[in-house]
């Protein structure tokens, strides 16, 4: 069962500490827990069928359209990020479901841009 206490760090801040246990080849291990780490995101596996911007950019060229088919390394966009032009191929062999960008539509990190079937 977790428990918590308060304790100060190496640099005087104080931070929650949730004990717990770790287990590796059957083997339990008396540990601490931040509240950081027990309230982190939980890995989420990466879906090839979704394109998503990796860096801030903006549209430049758009090579395909909903419905078109494709196959792995076909071009799809490209994306100009730090003055840089980035072609954004195709991972995998599919159909194109939807296009949610348009050319000169200047886009943040981690947006869905390209959604394949």
């Amino acid at each position: 069962m977790a428990e918590n206490k308060n304790e100060v760090n190496a640099t005087g801040i104080e931070a929650e500490l949730i004990s717990g246990e770790l287990v590796i080849d059957e083997v339990s291990y008396p540990t601490l827990l931040t509240k950081q780490y027990m309230d982190r995101k939980p890995y989420k596996e990466l879906d090839l069928r979704e394109i998503k911007t990796v860096i801030p950019g903006t549209i430049i060229e758009l090579f395909v359209k909903p419905g078109d088919k494709v196959n792995a390394g076909d071009k799809l966009l490209i994306l100009e990020a730090m003055k840089m032009h980035n072609t954004i191929i195709a991972p995998i062999d599919g159909e194109i479901k939807e296009v949610r960008v348009k050319v000169g539509e200047r886009l943040a990190k981690n947006i869905l841009m390209i959604l394949f079937k």
